[in-house]
């Protein structure tokens, strides 16, 4: 007896957007929730900046870039689209969002920081959605926070240098560093002792 085999559906962008908009009727894609089966991977990609590309060219429609942000998943090092019944894989080249303003409530230990993205979230920095903050060789910063399931946005630079004017010492280990104060608790920038 011969098996059969379903013919193997090759993923458009298309599709994912149509399978994406019937599950964002339902209210926020669970992505956590769905494992489809790897299906190749779609030339999507998201540069530093936080702009999508499709097949190299601009993805110009705010709402088709939104709700692809919506069924973005990671897994290790590796980010993918995902729908109830299939799994793409995307360049990412540096964050997938980019936070692009942020307001700060209150002053000192229980001031708040909430962050906006380019693609619609918004959240608070603290436990769920801390900052962190990485140098490259020539020590320039790259700021980040978290949004969801792993998934974190670049601070944009503007954002970041006003964020700094927010800045304070506080006790990093056992060093002082100059951070963040978010929801009471403390996000290092960098040792008071490099200043």
């Amino acid at each position: 007896m011969t098996e059969t085999h379903k013919p193997v559906k090759t993923p458009t962008a298309d599709g994912l957007a149509a399978a994406a908009g019937e599950a964002a009727k339902k209210g926020p894609p669970p992505v956590h929730l769905w494992d489809p089966p790897f299906c190749g991977d779609l030339d999507i990609e998201i540069r530093r900046d936080g702009t999508w590309f499709y097949l190299g060219t601009p993805i110009g429609r705010e709402p088709l870039v939104k709700l692809f942000a919506s069924i973005l998943k990671r897994e290790g090092d590796d980010y993918f689209l995902v729908t109830p019944v299939e799994k793409v894989g995307i360049r990412v080249v540096d964050a997938p969002f980019v936070a692009v303003d942020a307001e700060a409530v209150g002053a000192g230990e229980a001031q708040s920081l909430r962050f906006r993205t380019n693609v619609g979230d918004e959240v608070t920095a603290g436990p769920e959605h801390p900052i962190r903050i990485s140098f490259d060789a020539s020590g320039e910063p790259s700021p980040y926070i978290h949004i969801r399931r792993g998934l974190e946005a670049l601070i944009d630079r503007k954002t970041f240098y006003r964020l700094v004017d927010l800045a304070q010492s506080g006790k990093h280990g056992k060093e002082d560093w100059l951070g963040l104060w978010s929801e009471h608790r403390f996000f290092p920038i960098i040792p008071m002792a490099e200043l």
